[in-house]
């Protein structure tokens, strides 16, 4: 059985950065062949960054990733890599571009070699799920390119071909195929890592062959690409795996089963047609074995935590901007946006603000203080009750309208520090205070980026409570004073208000969301599950009226399996309240 070495370029790309996306290709590509690797795999649309949403519509985009692609492949040989076969993810188009349907336009993977692209592979299935609209996308891809590789058949595919019905895997185990190469821009949620695993057991062991995964890594806009590639056997064998969330190139031996001369033939299997390609000698195998890296696995809140780290940074990095400013009210959802962002862009960049009025109790001006101390961060305070009394002497204003205009007096201050600075306002608000409104347009809600907009408030919490335990475990301090995760939340915009004033217990609150936002289910549904009729009614009601908050919200970091803005859009004008 020959030895195949096989590389995995767990990169960062940049949507629309094609040159510096071309640049970390080349980049793999020299240290694949310094590794003295077979092959080497790049993540899907590593080339262009991915999603390339609306920009696959414009012929120049196309174009350019065409002509990049070309280009690439003569670099990396004039760099002297270019006997590595390199298989890179890139947009393409086998017809016109643009009009109404976008016919023509492919999520294409292409195999270079020798300065010269040896073959174009288009996806049959294309990405959905919140990242592309499939109806606005031309369906094809019927063909499935196998390339013998150091002596092995080796079957190239593309992200979604994995999740779906898997033709391209059937299609690879008629042909008897050696290994199925599988590059990814898979966005994570929570808990998908472990559906990928079973789906790559699956598809391993109906091909009989391994599955070698390929998946980029960093922040997009609300995504984040958790990186985790990972070479999987039949029988649930895990041969490599990288880390999470952190560029990687995975290499590792493979001993594969060598391909027959009698079926290396261009034929149509039962699925799809098959394409075979004889490659170039490629290296030796060097004497030394490469040991298999074996990242460690992480635990539920970890995970979470390194994505929101990862979401934060990224999009702070690559919209270039280099600190950023925020309220710190001395409340659990402001005190965990300053950790994260802390440790995604470095204490020296992060500026809050105390911002207190004449509601503000003692306690919390002390907890904000202590925290920005603990952390190292630029703290600040500007105080707004003369901002507010000056509204005031010619605006009658009370209850409501009175806290509203505190928060947005607060939203004015620290847009005004990003104007003055060039800071990224933060927004703090969670994802259950936005299900249900509880935030203030144009005042805490203001920010180019909301951080926890996707994570429940009993998991602000959590998160809370785990990041002070991870710096225990580090000999450090921890960020966040006891005192912040032990008193009851309150926007203390009038006396002694707290949030269960006006909500149910954040404990049943979040499960009722986590059914009803998440889970799509029905009033009644709800009902049925055992919760009040009444409570379900306000909740579900609160919902359903803050559609039109929600819409003007910034972006935040996806981490569930439906996030507010790119996976759960209702109608704002809407009177559809269940039976």
């Amino acid at each position: 059985m020959p030895t195949l070495r096989i590389a995995l370029a767990q990169d960062n790309p940049t949507v629309g950065d094609l040159d510096a996306n071309a640049e970390l290709i080349r980049q793999a590509a020299a240290a694949a062949s310094a590794a003295g690797a077979h092959l080497l795999a790049t993540g899907e649309q590593a080339l262009t960054g991915y999603p390339v949403e609306d920009l696959a519509l414009r012929h120049s985009f196309v174009e350019a990733s065409r002509a990049r692609l070309d280009r690439l492949a003569a670099e990396i040989a004039a760099d002297g890599n270019g006997s590595l076969p390199v298989a890179v993810g890139y947009l393409d188009a086998d017809g016109p571009v643009g009009g109404q349907q976008g016919h023509g336009i492919r999520n294409a993977l292409a195999l270079i070699q020798h300065g010269k692209v040896l073959f174009r592979y288009y996806k049959h299935h294309l990405p959905n799920y919140g990242v592309f609209d499939e109806d606005r996308w031309f369906v094809s891809g019927h063909e499935l390119h196998i390339a013998r590789i150091g002596g092995v058949d080796v079957a190239f595919t593309v992200c979604e071909d994995l999740w779906q019905e898997g033709v391209p895997f059937k299609a690879a185990a008629e042909a008897g195929a050696g290994l199925v190469v599988n590059i990814n821009s898979s966005p994570y949620e929570q808990g998908k890592q472990e559906r990928r695993r079973a789906l790559l057991d699956h598809w391993s062991d109906h091909v009989g062959a391994p599955v070698a995964y390929v998946n980029t890594v960093g922040g997009q806009d609300e995504l984040v690409f958790d990186g985790g590639s990972m070479i999987v056997g039949p029988g649930r064998e895990l041969h490599a795996a990288a880390r999470r969330f952190e560029p990687e190139l995975l290499v590792a031996d493979l001993r594969l089963a060598e391909g027959g001369d009698a079926d290396f033939a261009n034929h149509t299997s039962t699925t799809m047609s098959v394409v075979h390609h004889v490659l170039s000698e490629t290296a030796e195998v060097p004497g030394v074995p490469v040991e298999a890296a074996l990242a460690p696995g992480l635990d539920r809140l970890e995970e979470i935590w390194e994505a929101l780290v990862l979401g934060l940074r990224d999009y702070v990095r690559k919209n270039g901007f280099k600190s950023v400013v925020f309220g710190l009210s001395g409340g659990i959802d402001s005190a965990l946006t300053a950790v994260l962002a802390r440790d995604a862009i470095g204490a020296e960049n992060v500026r809050v603000v105390s911002m207190p009025s004449r509601y503000s109790s003692r306690h919390s001006l002390d907890d904000a203080a202590e925290l920005a101390e603990r952390c190292g961060l630029n703290y600040s305070v500007e105080a707004i009750q003369p901002i507010v009394d000056g509204y005031l002497a010619d605006l009658s204003l009370s209850g409501l309208a009175l806290e509203n205009l505190q928060a947005r007096v607060r939203g004015t201050i620290v847009m005004a520090l990003s104007n003055q600075h060039g800071h990224l306002v933060l927004a703090p608000g969670n994802k259950s205070e936005y299900a249900v409104g509880y935030s203030t347009l144009y005042g805490d809600s203001v920010g180019g980026f909301a951080p926890i907009k996707d994570v429940l408030k009993t998991l602000v919490y959590e998160l809370a409570t785990w990041r002070n335990e991870h710096a225990r475990k580090l000999g450090e301090t921890e960020p966040i004073p006891e005192n912040v995760i032990l008193k009851p939340p309150s926007a203390e915009l009038r006396p002694d208000q707290k949030d269960s004033d006006s909500l149910p217990d954040y404990e049943v609150l979040d499960a009722i969301l986590a059914a009803y936002v998440d889970g799509d289910k029905d009033r009644e549904d709800l009902v049925g599950l055992g919760y009040p009729p009444e409570v379900v009614q306000r909740v579900a009601s609160l919902v359903d009226g803050a559609e039109y908050k929600r819409r003007q919200t910034a972006p935040g970091t996806k981490v569930s399996g439906k996030s507010f803005g790119r996976d759960r859009r209702l109608p704002i004008t809407n009177r559809f309240r269940g039976r």
